[in-house]
């Protein structure tokens, strides 16, 4: 095998997911040439990635199918030996069955499935099954190996980024999430923060986007040294700053794929969501927090909305402040 192509454009805790596939090619093929096609955005998670010979990238928000006719063109002039892909959608399945590729694998719940030379069986989820495991799957067809955590390889300029913001224990909260029902409500990461038995600083982590809601929490808390840094850092500098935090907290969404892939202590939290749909932490020291209420509507759905069905959003509010703090004392204690 001295081609290989993996496909991924979804969003960026789905990449991040997908880089396991990168550890295990890379431990079978050693000299290998190993490609990966992301969505643009994503595209900075492998700068200096040390497995990677090029990173593709689908600009999707201008002239998509003019992009997507490039690299088309392109994937068949680079005559992969192997197309693995992870996405289920027909833009994908098409790069996918006219690639040129040997094997060309993905799974059959792509539409374009059939032309592909194997079709892997996608498991839903809600079987507790984690995600890293269904995407191993796909690889069955090349090789059999241990299947191997999600890593981030922050390179010595992400690192020295973040260097002046470590220079004493520090923990890492992530409060944004592009869904409603996934995030914990801003006055209840404010009492966690006010309340919390830590002197040092917390830093507030997230994209530019983040920036406000960061803010707000700031100013609402009223006896801790807390600095916003949303906006501030790539997606390599803040997996480097979190790999070093006392504790992480963090929602369901991409900051907690971040803490798996460099094996940072975390606490994630989930509202409407649930670990059985496979997408959990992987860290080492990992701690769920998850209301002990019986709730008839949870959880309410794979990616959370934009609201909570019902009204309520008891999923979240009934979380407290005990069950959340208990992970930072276990850590501690050690």
């Amino acid at each position: 095998m001295k081609k290989i192509l993996v496909i991924q454009t979804a969003f960026i805790g789905d990449v991040v997911l997908t880089t396991s596939l990168l550890e295990s090619l890379r431990e079978a093929y050693p000299l290998a040439s190993i490609d990966m096609l992301v969505r643009h955005g994503n595209e900075s998670l492998f700068l200096q990635h040390p497995f990677l010979n090029e990173v593709l990238v689908w600009v999707k928000k201008s002239n998509k199918y003019q992009n997507w006719l490039r690299l088309f063109f392109k994937i068949r002039a680079n005559r992969y030996d192997a197309i693995v892909n992870v996405q289920r959608y027909a833009a994908t399945g098409a790069w996918t069955a006219f690639s040129n590729a040997k094997f060309k694998i993905g799974f059959d719940k792509n539409p374009l499935s059939f032309l592909f030379t194997h079709r892997i069986v996608h498991h839903s989820t809600g079987i507790d099954l984690h995600e890293i495991d269904r995407n191993h799957q796909l690889l069955s067809v090349l090789l059999n190996t241990k299947v191997k955590k999600p890593v981030l390889y922050p390179s010595v300029s992400d690192e020295a980024a973040v260097v002046g913001y470590q220079q004493s224990p520090y923990i890492c909260m992530a409060p944004a999430s592009v869904w409603f029902t996934k995030q914990f409500p801003l006055d209840s990461w404010v009492t966690l923060i006010n309340e919390i038995p830590f002197n040092g600083v917390i830093y507030l982590i997230g994209g530019p986007e983040n920036k406000t809601l960061c803010d707000q929490i700031l100013k609402k808390v009223t006896n801790k040294t807390l600095v916003n840094v949303a906006g501030r850092l790539s997606f390599l500098a803040s997996a480097a700053l979190m790999k070093k935090a006392v504790m992480n907290y963090v929602n369901d969404s991409a900051p907690m794929h971040f803490t798996s892939a460099v094996n940072a202590p975390v606490t994630a939290i989930y509202c409407s969501t649930a670990p059985i749909y496979g997408f959990g932490p992987l860290s080492t020291q990992s701690f769920i927090v998850e209301t002990t209420k019986a709730l008839a509507c949870r959880p309410c759905g794979l990616h959370g909305k934009k609201q909570c069905p019902l009204k309520h959003f008891d999923c979240a509010k009934t979380i407290n402040m005990e069950q959340l703090i208990a992970p930072l004392l276990q850590v501690q204690q050690h």
